[in-house]
């Protein structure tokens, strides 16, 4: 009888209180310390805390894939308010964790849904505008007038929207650059479907080639598959340019080349979802905003105020990136 009530106690949650608000969050098996989405969205998560937008956060990183559905069931039974969940690989878990616990409020970064529901909010980050604004970037940096894009699969919509804004970037910029600046687009299209975001064999060999044809700026997406790529470039002196996270940060002494990378801000977007949650606001679809890693200290600082300028442009609609995905 002891031992029941300890339990009882200990499992209790003050988070089905109505003055207590508590936010979750759960990350796919990268884990909290990506050097990108995840530890910005847990920075915020905790920033929110600090702020009093939350009384309780807490997170759960994901060992197994097959852990999805259960790390978030360990939130949702607790009573939090607000579970987000990032990137793409959970966004079936998401979508059915809704359906399961109607108490709770679901947010997934960087998941489109094509279904709706009344407690879902999708976060998602514009891919061709990162893209775009890593092209004008690239056409800029360029000596030789040669740049290239190095890809996962174009079947993938984020893959696609990344590589082809930064071919519209290049052509963009090209046209306010004394040299005449070509783009190459090469996508992992043909590739085994077991080697999905950590082909970095591939995407390392695919960089040295095209280095070896004149490009001096490599710009690479795709998890690990775009890393070798990115690899391949710091070993060879040329300037890489990176998406998704940090990837100087998360590729150590073997990302010495990559002079910024874009990604989703995360902090940002966690923050005022719960603002507007805690407002009784409901945004079911949020286009996020989008930043970069400062330039390193050799670099003027007008390349940094020029990224800037663009990703603004981009954002109030001044230019386009006529990016548009392509029929599935």
């Amino acid at each position: 009888m002891i031992g029941w009530a300890l339990t009882a106690c200990l499992s209790s949650s003050d988070c089905f209180r109505e003055d207590v608000f508590c936010a979750a969050f759960v990350t796919d098996t990268q884990g909290i310390d990506d050097h990108g989405i995840h530890q910005d969205a847990w920075a915020g998560l905790q920033a929110a805390e600090e702020s009093g937008l939350a009384d309780r956060v807490e997170f759960i990183e994901s060992i197994d894939t097959r852990d999805y559905l259960k790390d978030i069931a360990y939130f949702a039974d607790q009573g939090f308010d607000v579970i987000f969940t990032s990137g793409i690989a959970l966004a079936d878990e998401t979508l059915q964790s809704a359906d399961l616990y109607p108490d709770s409020v679901f947010v997934g970064l960087s998941q489109p849904f094509e279904e709706s529901r009344p407690n879902l909010i999708s976060v998602t980050f514009p891919e061709d505008q990162m893209g775009f604004a890593a092209g004008v970037l690239a056409a800029r940096l360029s000596r030789t007038g040669k740049v290239a894009a190095v890809c996962e699969t174009s079947g993938i919509d984020s893959m696609y929207l990344y590589c082809e804004g930064f071919r519209e970037g290049v052509k963009l910029a090209g046209q306010f650059t004394s040299t005449s600046v070509t783009v190459s687009v090469v996508y992992r299209d043909h590739g085994n479907r077991e080697k999905l975001f950590i082909d970095e064999a591939w995407g390392y060999e695919t960089a040295a080639s095209l280095i070896s044809q004149g490009v001096d700026v490599i710009f690479a997406a795709g998890g690990g598959t775009g890393q070798g790529a990115l690899r391949a470039a710091s070993e060879r002196g040329v300037a890489a340019l990176g998406v998704e996270r940090d990837q100087a940060a998360a590729l150590g002494g073997s990302g010495s080349g990559v002079v910024t990378s874009l990604y989703g801000a995360a902090n940002f977007e966690v923050q005022e979802v719960m603002r507007l949650l805690q407002a009784g606001e409901f945004p079911q679809t949020r286009v996020g905003q989008v930043q970069f890693k400062p330039f390193p200290s050799n670099f003027p600082p007008d390349f940094g105020v020029g990224v800037e300028t663009v990703l603004n442009l981009l954002a109030n609609g001044q230019i386009s990136t006529n990016v548009i995905l392509k029929s599935r």
